[in-house]
C-alpha cells in the first residue's frame, strides 16, 4: 500500500496546463505507545485496544489496522494531530471507519471472489481472427465496494 504525501493542483495560463504539487503534511513517526494514545484520543467514534485492531474503510473499501493509519500534523506539522486512511488517494477520517463484523468480512470475501471471476473475462473472437478481451464495465471490485459501503453510510 503506497502512501501519498502530495496532491496535484491543475492550473492553466495562456491556454497551457500546468501541474503544481502541493505537499500535505507528511505522516509523522510515532512509537507504538504514542500512536495507540493518538488513536484513542483522536478517534471519538470507536475504542482502540491495540494497534492490531482492524477497521473497514467505507470510502476505499479496504480493511486497515491501527498500525497502518497515518497520523499527521502536530507541533512541527500543520497544527493539531489528525488521523487518515493509509490507502493512496483515500481521504477518509475516523468517522468513515467501522468495525469489521463477520457480516462485513463475509461480504468482502464474496465480492473478492466475484472479482476473481470477472478479472479473467472471456475473449471475444472477431471475423479477422483477432480476439478482444471483454470489459467488466461496472462490475469491478471498486464499483462493488462502493455499492456495499453505501449501505453502511446511510445507516451510520
Amino acid at each position: 500500500m503506497r502512501q501519498s504525501a502530495a496532491r496535484p493542483i491543475v492550473r492553466t495560463l495562456a491556454g497551457n496546463v500546468y501541474f503544481l504539487i502541493v505537499a500535505l503534511s507528511p505522516p509523522i513517526k510515532l512509537s507504538d505507545v504514542d500512536k495507540l494514545d493518538a488513536l484513542r484520543r483522536l478517534d471519538q467514534f470507536r475504542q482502540w485496544g491495540s494497534l492490531d485492531e482492524k477497521r473497514y474503510c467505507l470510502v476505499c473499501g479496504k480493511i486497515i489496522t491501527g498500525r497502518q493509519i497515518q497520523v499527521a500534523g502536530g507541533t512541527r506539522g500543520n497544527g493539531p494531530l489528525r488521523l487518515s486512511c493509509p490507502t493512496e488517494r483515500c481521504n477518509s477520517i475516523p468517522m468513515d471507519w467501522v468495525l469489521p463484523t463477520d457480516e462485513i468480512l463475509a461480504k468482502v470475501e464474496v465480492m473478492a471472489a466475484e472479482e476473481c471471476k470477472t478479472a479473467a473475462p472471456m475473449s471475444a473472437n472477431h471475423s479477422n481472427g483477432r480476439s478482444e478481451r471483454a470489459h467488466s464495465g461496472h462490475n469491478g471490485i471498486a464499483s462493488q465496494l462502493r455499492k456495499f459501503s453505501f449501505h453502511f453510510k446511510r445507516s451510520a
